[in-house]
């Protein structure tokens, strides 16, 4: 039973992140370095959230139950502000990069464009993200015990694998529209991004009561993954195109003969 559900909620939580890795990610070298590298800027902003709240705890009243509760929202709050600044180094970082691969490249242009990084960049921060956040959930998982047999809630295993796949699409989605708005210097669209962000680390403090945090958890994901497509450059007519699966009738066929000389006026 207890591989039963580890394998269950590891399927949840990273399936999709592993399909858009293999599908989108993995063929490709350069997106494969740009995946690495973003996932030690994230490991970095948590190291130095990590420190700010070990030190904080350290001064002040561990006895305080009510102190220590508001450190650790503090600590989460520090921890959001300081990935968004990561994410606006990796930008730069990236945008560096992309002017070098462009002046090194025979015709001119980058081979992978800025757009394509912000996505893998956001699937990076998103998954060891989801990693840090589940993974001792899913030891856990395997046993020996059984959860709920205290009168706790018998759904946590489920629902820290549905609140970890939120947490790894939200920031590909912001890693989306992070980058666009600071390519075209939205400054509203990053603080709604932040906001957001912090939004969705606040909601997890209402835990165990899961009805409270995993549903609007949810409607911001399918939001803000919505307001990424379209910043992407999707429309409705490619949803419904892909949808149909039709194609464009391109039957009509221009022929042209090099040895018929046209006609001069």
């Amino acid at each position: 039973m207890g591989a039963a559900v580890f394998f269950g909620c590891a399927g949840i939580a990273f399936g999709p992140a592993l399909a858009l890795v293999l599908l989108t990610v993995a063929a490709e070298p350069l997106r494969v370095i740009v995946l690495v590298a973003g996932a030690f800027f994230w490991l970095v902003s948590l190291l130095l959230a990590s420190l700010i709240w070990f030190v904080s705890v350290r001064l002040s009243d561990r006895e305080d139950a009510r102190l220590q509760y508001g450190l650790l929202v503090f600590g989460a709050a520090v921890s959001v502000l300081l990935q968004e600044i990561f994410r606006f180094a990796y930008f730069k970082l990236l945008k560096k990069a992309d002017e070098g691969l462009a002046m090194i490249s025979e015709d001119g242009r980058s081979p992978i464009s800025l757009r394509q990084m912000a996505y893998v960049s956001g699937l990076s921060f998103g998954i060891i993200s989801g990693v840090f956040s589940v993974i001792n959930i899913l030891a856990d998982s395997i046993g020996p015990g059984i959860v709920g047999i205290h009168g706790d809630s018998p759904y946590y295993f489920i629902t820290s694998a549905f609140l970890t796949m939120a947490l790894v699409l939200l920031h590909t989605f912001w890693g989306v529209i992070f980058f666009d708005a600071c390519e075209k210097r939205r400054y509203w669209c990053l603080g709604l991004v932040v906001a957001s962000h912090l939004l969705t680390s606040g909601l997890t403090f209402l835990n165990p009561r899961y009805e409270a945090s995993l549903v609007p958890i949810f409607i911001i994901t399918f939001i803000t993954g919505l307001w990424a497509f379209f910043t992407a450059g999707g429309s409705f007519r490619n949803i419904l195109k892909c949808l149909s699966c039709k194609q464009e009738d391109d039957s009509r066929v221009m022929m042209y003969s090099a040895l018929q000389v046209p006609f001069e006026d």
